[in-house]
């Protein structure tokens, strides 16, 4: 992959612009930054004392936490389906 092939979009979290390079469509980069934005707004609603990098850690940690449940989920219904084919 050359960096020809990457694309540069410019979006705002929590009110400061970000620049993401990478080979995802921009429409695809807006909305996850999008998301991103949104649940830090969540949060920084619930505790409007925590500094932008507790704020971006505890965004980690409830986007990581949210996607392990997730992907358990999507393991579940796999083991379903395969039982079901047998």
């Amino acid at each position: 992959m050359t960096q020809d092939d990457k694309t540069r979009v410019t979006v705002d979290i929590h009110n400061r612009p970000y620049t993401i390079v990478g080979t995802e469509k921009p429409q695809h980069v807006r909305l996850v930054a999008s998301l991103v934005d949104q649940k830090m707004r969540e949060i920084h609603e619930l505790n409007q004392q925590l500094t932008t990098t507790e704020l971006a850690v505890l965004t980690a940690v409830n986007t990581m936490n949210d996607y392990m449940k997730l992907k358990e989920e999507y393991a579940e219904l796999l083991g379903s389906l395969n039982k079901k084919e047998e």
